[in-house]
């Protein structure tokens, strides 16, 4: 990826254009041109239309100054001088299901490891996004959001302000910002004290809630917002669309709940044998052991009360602690049955265990734990990077979709065995991205959610023997070139309201963009690249630059034109057959490029003998602006010549791909 400060985009003629970017841009690199591929030419009949070439992927001035300090490279890697903050929570909380209220004290030690002094400290207060007159970008249920109760920076109280110039805290919307007495010089630590209280709202709620029955808490807690070496405090607001980044941080959790419910969280649970009965206790331990998927606690069970220690004050406190994680959220029911087995993660043998808690009864879920065992050993084994956490846990109930969390995600609405198996292996893939490769899903929601739905759709080939990259399952065609498109290189908060064109442009089309790559390099040299990728940046921050650059790093390989095209525009492929001519000296075809988006051009002609013959336009003969170009395979009586016959590049129009001859 060149660092180039050219405008915005580059419009040419086909007719006189040279090499855009000599050396760059796959000229000599990828299916560079052979004997067999003709001469780049002007062949249209009349005046060819002007016609854009991509542009190069521009540094923002936060990574090119990232870069200068040694933080970033071009070249993917993190550098010597990265650094990240390091933050831990000490969390004490009681939920009263009867009242619907969470309260709860917490103690944030808050570790400064740049080389910048800061002089306040943004917390996240999401739950506010339920307070009256909180700017939001989808329906809310009004519960009043978070009542703050008290507020100390390293022991000291602090008041709430109108304004941060003295001492004290300030609230507005989602966001509390809070100034101490002295600045956080680096290398210097702060310790913030937070008390506070909410009402769980109801069913409806984005990614948690209540429906009186199941209790899911997410983004519950006064959380410190991501201070990074790109773009300094990150602090935008909860508006409940764009999701989250965040920092990773240490747990040490207790919830107190009944004594009649199951919580199921993020992290160990340091205090089973306080919690679990001797009986449940036993049966884990089978799970931990055999094959087989255990019914941990039964409908019989819940019933007889057989599943947890009895307490005489009623009410029980889990205990969980979590290292290295960027979120916490726990789920808890009386109603919740309990599935568990275990999922082989490595070569060696290490196992984490997998646990499902459910209502009884509720359709295809007496098969989560299987496709969550599933989940994580098919990642662990095709990332290349085993899943290093004690548990995964899926939980149903509240919402209509799944949400993801460190260690466990939300699954709700009514699914058959090939819906729940889908949702659960997306979630479940998000413990790679964003959970261990770090991105920030709200500024590029793409990163987590494109690469995710990517790893979605192999999963769903191999486990039910779909052919899952099929065009006409992909929702990408159906929205691409009818203006309603955007880009997906924008804030998760900034998509048009009440379209699709959010989903398409954060989850299927850059899926469809890295399938396209793969088809075009290979499985082989893809996977490389791409885990590679997850290995430089686990628990770390990166950039979009980050991924660009560690790909073409790995590969050797400009691809700017692909990032550009299919990321920072809504360009559209068509590529169609123009004629097939047989000669005696052999077989030419002509392909016309009628869209914006250049793709090197798989063509395949099929004698009516059975052989088959294959040739590549490369994609430098169209970034070199040629409208078309013709190439040429052996004599031979031609049956069919066909463009991408594998059907992996991102072609809008297929209907022109295919030429028969009679």
């Amino acid at each position: 990826m060149k660092k180039l400060l050219l405008p915005a985009f580059v419009v040419v003629l086909a007719t006189n254009l040279m090499p855009a970017f000599p050396g760059g841009l796959f000229f000599g690199g990828l299916f560079p041109a052979g004997p067999h591929v003709a001469q780049a030419q002007s062949w249209m009949a009349s005046e060819p239309a002007p016609r854009p070439v991509p542009y190069p992927v521009l540094e923002e001035p936060g990574f090119t100054a990232a870069v200068n300090a040694g933080t970033r490279t071009r070249s993917g890697h993190p550098g010597a001088a990265y650094w990240m903050n390091s933050v831990s929570y000490d969390i004490r909380a009681t939920l009263s299901p009867d009242t619907r209220m969470l309260r709860g004290d917490v103690a944030i030690t808050y570790l400064n490891a740049s080389p910048d002094t800061l002089f306040v400290l943004p917390i996240h207060l999401r739950q506010n996004l339920n307070a009256e007159g909180v700017v939001r970008n989808r329906p809310q249920t009004i519960s009043g959001g978070i009542r703050v109760t008290g507020v100390a920076w390293d022991g000291a109280p602090l008041l709430e302000r109108t304004s941060l110039r003295q001492v004290g805290y300030e609230i507005e919307g989602t966001l509390m910002t809070l100034r101490g007495a002295e600045p956080i010089a680096p290398g210097d630590e702060a310790v913030v004290s937070v008390s506070w209280t909410f009402e769980v709202p109801e069913v409806g709620a984005p990614r948690m809630g209540t429906d009186g029955e199941v209790f899911y808490l997410g983004y519950w807690y006064p959380q410190v917002a991501v201070y990074d070496d790109v773009n300094g405090w990150t602090a935008d607001p909860y508006m409940g669309n764009g999701e989250f980044y965040m920092d990773f941080a240490d747990y040490d959790v207790q919830i107190t709940v009944p004594d009649n419910m199951i919580v199921g969280a993020t992290g160990d649970l340091v205090s089973r044998r306080d919690v679990l009965s001797e009986q449940t206790l036993a049966r884990l331990a089978e799970a931990a052991e055999g094959e087989e998927v255990v019914h941990v606690v039964t409908a019989a069970d819940l019933e007889a009360g057989s599943a947890l220690v009895s307490s005489p004050t009623g009410m029980l406190t889990w205990h969980f602690e979590a290292d290295q994680v960027r979120d916490f959220a726990f789920g808890a029911s009386t109603r919740f049955v309990w599935d568990a087995t275990h999922a082989v993660v490595d070569e060696a043998g290490n196992t984490s265990m997998i646990h499902a808690l459910y209502r009884d009864g509720t359709p295809a879920w007496d098969r989560s734990a299987e496709f969550a065992r599933y989940s994580i050993e098919f990642l662990s084994r095709q990332l290349d990077m085993p899943y290093p956490w004690p548990h995964m846990t899926t939980v149903e109930g509240i919402i209509g979709g799944g949400m993801e969390y460190p260690m466990i995600t939300l699954i709700g609405g009514t699914r058959n065995d090939r819906r729940l198996f889908g949702t659960t292996f997306h979630e479940i893939a998000h413990m790679w991205f964003p959970m261990m490769v770090g991105q920030n899903e709200k500024q590029y929601t793409w990163m987590d959610e494109g690469l995710t739905s990517f790893n979605t759709a192999e999963a769903t080939a191999d486990f039910w023997g779909d052919d899952s990259w099929d065009p006409a399952s992909q929702s990408y065609y159906f929205i691409a070139g009818t203006g309603q498109e955007v880009e997906p290189m924008r804030h998760g908060d900034r998509y048009p309201v009440g379209t699709a064109a959010r989903g398409i442009a954060s989850y299927n089309k850059p899926a469809v963009a890295l399938n396209a790559l793969r088809g075009m390099i290979g499985q082989e040299r893809f996977y490389e690249a791409y885990t590679e990728y997850a290995r430089r940046w686990a628990y770390r921050h990166p950039q979009p630059h980050d991924l660009f650059n560690t790909f073409e790093d790995v590969l050797g390989m400009d691809l700017d034109w692909i990032w550009t095209t299919m990321l920072y525009e809504t360009w559209t492929l068509d590529q169609g057959i123009a004629s097939v001519v047989s000669l005696e000296t052999g077989v030419e075809v002509t392909v016309e490029d009628f869209g914006l988006s250049p793709f090197p051009t798989p063509v395949r002609v099929t004698y009516r003998d059975g052989r088959t013959a294959d040739e590549w336009i490369p994609v430098s003969t169209w970034l070199g602006g040629a409208r078309g170009a013709t190439v040429s395979f052996p004599a031979g009586d031609v049956e069919r010549a066909e463009i991408d016959p594998d059907r992996f590049l991102p072609d809008v129009n297929r209907s022109n791909n295919v030429m028969m001859q009679e």
